[in-house]
C-alpha cells in the first residue's frame, strides 16, 4: 500500500527560489518514489488570516497552482486541489477545535512568536492577532487528517504543525476509538534554508527574495545584488559558506558543481561566480517560465484542473467525515 503524502503551501505572495528548493523541488521530487501517493493542495484559507485584498488574493492563489504545474505536477497521477473547494476540511476544523486545548494553541510557535514580538515592542501581547492565526494549527490539522495522510515532508521549524496534528488526533481517538492516522513528519535533511540577497533566510517579510520566474534580465540584476565579502579574485573562497554557490548547486549538474567547487578553491571572481550562476539558473527555469506564463494567462484551465483533484479528494474525504460524524453520534 502507498502511503500518502501530502504538501500545501499558502497563497500570500510571489513564489521564490526559498519556495521552491525548500518546499516544491523535494515535494516533486517524493513524489517520484514509488511508495508515496502524493497529494498537492492550495492553501488558500491559509492565505486569509495575513491576506485581505480580493483581486490580488486570486492571482495569487492561481499563481501557486500555475507554479506546480508549471515545475512538472501531473494533475492526473496526484491529487491536486484548492483547499476551499474541499468543505469537508472545514466542518472537520471545528471538529477538531473541540478536542483542541487552548494551552496546545498558546504554544503555537507562530502564535508565541507574534506575542514575544509584542511584548518586546511594548504593545499588548495580542495586538493583531486574529482568530484565524490563533487556531491556524488546528486548520492544518484538519488538512493533514482529512485525507488520512501518512507522511507531511516539512522544515524542521515546522514540524511542530506535524505534533499537534497527532495531539489532537489522539485526543479524538482516545474518546472514540481509532478513527484518525497518526501522521509522521518527514525531514529531508539535505534541504539547507535557503539564505536570501542579504544573507539571512530567504522570506517575503526580509524583502530579500529572488521571485521564481523573474524575466532574464530582472534575474541577473538580482544575482547581482547578493551580498559577498572582499576577498580579491584570485584568493580561493569556501564554496560552503558562499550564497552563490549554495544557490548555483540547486539548478546546475553534478559536474558543473564539481567544476565550480575546484574554481572556488583555487579562485575565482564574485562577479564570474554570479555569472555563472545566472546561467545555469536561467537555463533551467527557461521552459517552466513560459509553461507559468501561459497557465497564469488561462485561469479557467486552472479552475478545471484544481476543481477536478478537488473532486478526488473528496472521493476521501466525504465518506470520511460521513465516518467520523457517526462516531461522534451526529445523525448522517
Amino acid at each position: 500500500m502507498k502511503k500518502t503524502i501530502l504538501t500545501g503551501i499558502k497563497p500570500t505572495g510571489q513564489i521564490h527560489l526559498g519556495n521552491y528548493i525548500g518546499a516544491i523541488k523535494p515535494a516533486l521530487q517524493l513524489a517520484k518514489q514509488k511508495e508515496f501517493s502524493p497529494a498537492y493542495f492550495v492553501a488558500d484559507y491559509h492565505g486569509l488570516t495575513k491576506f485581505h485584498q480580493a483581486d490580488e488574493f486570486r492571482h495569487l492563489s492561481y499563481g501557486i497552482a500555475a507554479t506546480w504545474l508549471a515545475l512538472g505536477l501531473v494533475p492526473e497521477e496526484t491529487i491536486f486541489y484548492r483547499q476551499s473547494d474541499v468543505p469537508e476540511v472545514f466542518e472537520l476544523n471545528w471538529i477538531l477545535a473541540c478536542f483542541a486545548s487552548k494551552g496546545l494553541m498558546n504554544r503555537a510557535h507562530a502564535y508565541k512568536a507574534m506575542v514575544d514580538n509584542n511584548e518586546k515592542m511594548e504593545r499588548n501581547a495580542d495586538f493583531g492577532v486574529n482568530m484565524g492565526i490563533y487556531t491556524y494549527p488546528i486548520l492544518m490539522a484538519a488538512d493533514i487528517l482529512m485525507l488520512k495522510t501518512e507522511v507531511v515532508p516539512v522544515g524542521k521549524d515546522q514540524i511542530q504543525h506535524v505534533e499537534i496534528a497527532r495531539d489532537i488526533a489522539e485526543s479524538f481517538n482516545h474518546v472514540y476509538g481509532d478513527a484518525f492516522v497518526l501522521p509522521e513528519y518527514l525531514v529531508q535533511e539535505e534541504v539547507a534554508v535557503l539564505p536570501g540577497l542579504d544573507g539571512r533566510k530567504m522570506s517575503k517579510s526580509y524583502n530579500n527574495t529572488i521571485p521564481l520566474f523573474e524575466e532574464p534580465k530582472k534575474l541577473q540584476k538580482l544575482i547581482n545584488k547578493i551580498q559577498t565579502d572582499s576577498l580579491p579574485p584570485e584568493a580561493p573562497k569556501d564554496p560552503e559558506s558562499s550564497i552563490i554557490f549554495t544557490l548555483y548547486q540547486q539548478f546546475a549538474s553534478t559536474v558543473e558543481v564539481e567544476q565550480m567547487r575546484a574554481q572556488y578553491l583555487s579562485g575565482i571572481s564574485w562577479g564570474e561566480a554570479k555569472k555563472e550562476l545566472f546561467i545555469v539558473m536561467n537555463r533551467f527555469l527557461e521552459e517552466p517560465r513560459e509553461n507559468y506564463k501561459e497557465l497564469i494567462a488561462s485561469p479557467e484551465r486552472l479552475n478545471e484542473i484544481l476543481l477536478e483533484g478537488a473532486q478526488k479528494a473528496r472521493t476521501i474525504s466525504a465518506p470520511f467525515l460521513k465516518e467520523i460524524k457517526e462516531k461522534i453520534g451526529f445523525s448522517v
